[in-house]
């Protein structure tokens, strides 16, 4: 289990090229080949549309990786020499593709993937959100009697395909996802599907750094903030005292420092050393897809970084969101929503003019961005907007008691559209005054399904017995007012912080999104196209506290790390509903392999399938898990640099 335990043992080393004598051969035989076959392939799509030959070349320069399709596959994993920043380094590749190449699946097919090994090291292939065997699952020491991929050997992953949608796959071995192992999945599905459109492309999201990952790990175990350079100047300070008065911004910096944390510690890695792609291309090539005035085009949008939230809009167009982690939802409307690391999203626009359009993913800490174009020429460009303000993180954002802050600055939560009981609004509400029934939840909620057979905390003691328990059914506009327990093992100096009051935030689009005046997407408005799939009440819930040393840089679940904790362990057949709490300052893309996440917004006739769940810093949010996958399971959080604690091992049995 090396390649989970300690990636830095496990591999994805990073390297410059050995010698100019070698890498740029194996450059020109393996990216020669496939800029011919992507080339091939753009000359139809640009001929379609009657473009000319100065057209098709500057087509040809803008595309990703090429497709592959069928049931049978052959993949080879290898090391390619990149130069992205104007820096010759080596990428992690499959078939000399970085991006790996698309792999175009059909629902119903039994597909064949044999993968070889190039490397000098153990490598792996995870294939993101598909529902397989354990054994086919590609987690080196914990999917059922897979070890990885030695040096040389091939390993042949074989498995049905039970699912349509936009999926991806990864390395599950050392840092080699972040230096280049990542491709996206197309499944087509057996039936039509219930929307139309004329075009389809993949957008792939991406991170690249020039460092050494074990470098970058390095320095964020010594500094947890060396990437961040949006931390508050006297600039700020002399804004605040003019907007908030001295009593507010005194107080309000003096909490901060008392619990020694940053209001802009929003992403351990940044555009300081990242540069962010948009298939494999940088915000200064950028890429490039074409439409006709009055097509609608299908975006696959994929966030296949290590550790970057990207928020995603395309000024001038709306959106309109099809599918989420590749499941259909019921069409919803926005401008702009937030992609967690591994999270999927299908959107359809219809551009009316004959113009072209940026698409434009900004990081969540404002330090960079990675963007493409929509466009009937490939001539024409769009303008790139600027990034929006480094937004701060709030109270709410820590899950602190927010019923009597005064003095506090609260304007990182905004609790104008959350409903009451009532059918009131909370705008212009002041809550130092508002009063909770015995410290629960409002009365709006429903517990009558409160009673479960047994509440498990992951084998974990509590530090006192809970009074309250999570809500059964959280619905978007509940508001947790009680107290939270933790587990005694929360105490001590590897956890920094723990939330005292976690609520529900399901239609809270997260910092920096909020009344930015544009229609952002939450998970509220996530509605399952389909009735739910297993409509039975939970057998038993398990409780998940999200837990970290910001400053020494550990991560962990419950406060244990993943070498030291037992495995979970769920019966096969149960019902369980999951609860996480946050306990940090940061977000965190929790995903379980092999099985749905049906995520609780409340409506349990159309509830919305996810692979992957965003828990917002100091909140808590709960999802039902139909447990009907036998063997070795991975559940992480997906932000790579945390998955060495922040990891848990699932055996269904």
């Amino acid at each position: 289990m090396s390649s989970i335990n300690d990636p830095i043992k496990g591999g994805g080393r990073f390297r410059r090229p050995a010698s100019r004598d070698t890498s740029p051969s194996l450059e020109g035989v393996c990216l020669t080949r496939r800029r011919f076959v992507q080339g091939l392939a753009m000359g139809g799509a640009v001929a379609g549309l009657g473009l000319g030959s100065s057209a098709l070349a500057a087509a040809m320069k803008q595309q990703g990786p090429q497709t592959l399709r069928g049931t049978d596959f052959n993949l080879t994993i290898g090391e390619q020499a990149v130069n992205f920043t104007g820096a010759p380094r080596i990428g992690t590749t499959v078939n000399g593709s970085l991006p790996a190449p698309i792999l175009r699946w059909r629902e119903g097919d039994t597909v064949t993937m044999r993968v070889t090994n190039l490397l000098s090291e153990t490598s792996s292939i995870h294939w993101h959100g598909i529902i397989l065997p354990s054994a086919m699952d590609g987690v080196p020491g914990i999917a059922t009697g897979f070890n990885g991929i030695k040096p040389g050997e091939t390993f042949t992953y074989q498995f049905p395909v039970a699912q349509s949608g936009t999926y991806w796959y990864h390395s599950h071995s050392g840092f080699q996802e972040q230096t280049g192992l990542y491709g996206p999945i197309i499944i087509d599905p057996r039936e039509p599907e219930p929307f139309s459109y004329d075009r389809d492309y993949v957008v792939m999201f991406s991170d690249w750094t020039d460092e050494d990952p074990t470098d970058v790990y390095a320095k964020l175990k010594k500094l947890s903030h060396y990437y961040n350079f949006n931390e508050r100047t006297h600039t700020d300070l002399m804004k605040d005292l003019k907007e908030k008065g001295l009593a507010a911004t005194w107080n309000n910096r003096k909490m901060w420092n008392q619990m020694r944390m940053s209001q802009r510690d929003l992403s351990d890695v940044t555009g300081y050393t990242y540069t962010f792609l948009t298939n494999g291309q940088t915000p200064a090539d950028g890429w490039t897809g074409l439409f006709r005035r009055g097509e609608k085009v299908r975006l696959r949008f994929i966030n296949g970084s290590a550790m970057t939230f990207f928020d995603v809009r395309i000024p001038g167009l709306k959106m309109t969101v099809v599918a989420a982690d590749g499941q259909y939802i019921e069409p919803v409307t926005v401008d702009e929503f937030r992609m967690g690391v591994a999270e999927t999203y299908d959107v359809i626009v219809e551009p009316k003019d004959d113009t072209a359009y940026t698409i434009f993913a900004q990081d969540i800490a404002r330090s960079g961005y990675a963007r493409g174009t929509l466009t009937p020429d490939p001539s024409l460009t769009a303008t790139i907007p600027e990034m929006d303000p480094v937004p701060n993180l709030g109270h709410g954002d820590m899950g602190m008691n927010m019923m009597n802050h005064t003095g506090h600055d609260m304007s990182g939560m905004d609790h104008s559209q959350h409903q009451m009981p009532d059918g009131k609004m909370m705008s212009g509400m002041d809550h130092s005054q508002h009063q909770m029934p015995d410290g629960k939840m409002m009365s709006g909620m429903d517990h009558s399904q409160h009673q479960m057979a047994g509440m498990d905390m992951g084998g974990m003691q509590l530090a006192q017995a809970p009074s309250a328990k999570p809500a059964m059914k959280p619905n978007p506009s509940d508001f947790t007012a009680g107290p939270v327990h933790h587990a005694a093992t929360e105490y001590g100096p590897h956890v920094d912080m723990r939330a005292d009051v976690p609520q529900y935030r399901l239609d809270d689009p997260g910092v920096g999104l909020r009344n930015n005046g544009r229609r952002v997407l939450t998970y509220a408005d996530l509605r399952n196209l389909r009735t739910t799939h297993d409509h039975r009440e939970p057998d038993r819930e398990i409780e998940l506290h999200l837990t970290g040393n910001m400053g020494r840089y550990m991560w962990s679940i419950n406060g244990v790390k993943h070498s030291d904790a037992e495995p979970l362990r769920w019966k096969l057949g149960e019902r369980l509903r999951i609860t996480f709490v946050n306990d940090t300052m940061m977000n965190h893309p929790m995903h379980l392999h092999g099985m749905w996440s049906d995520l609780e917004t409340g409506d349990n006739n159309f509830i919305p399938r996810k692979h992957t769940v965003i828990v917002q810093p100091g909140s808590r949010i709960s999802y039902r898990v139909t447990v009907d996958a036998e063997g070795g399971w991975a559940y992480h959080c997906h932000l790579l640099y945390h998955m060495l604690g922040m990891f848990r091992t699932v055996i269904v049995s």
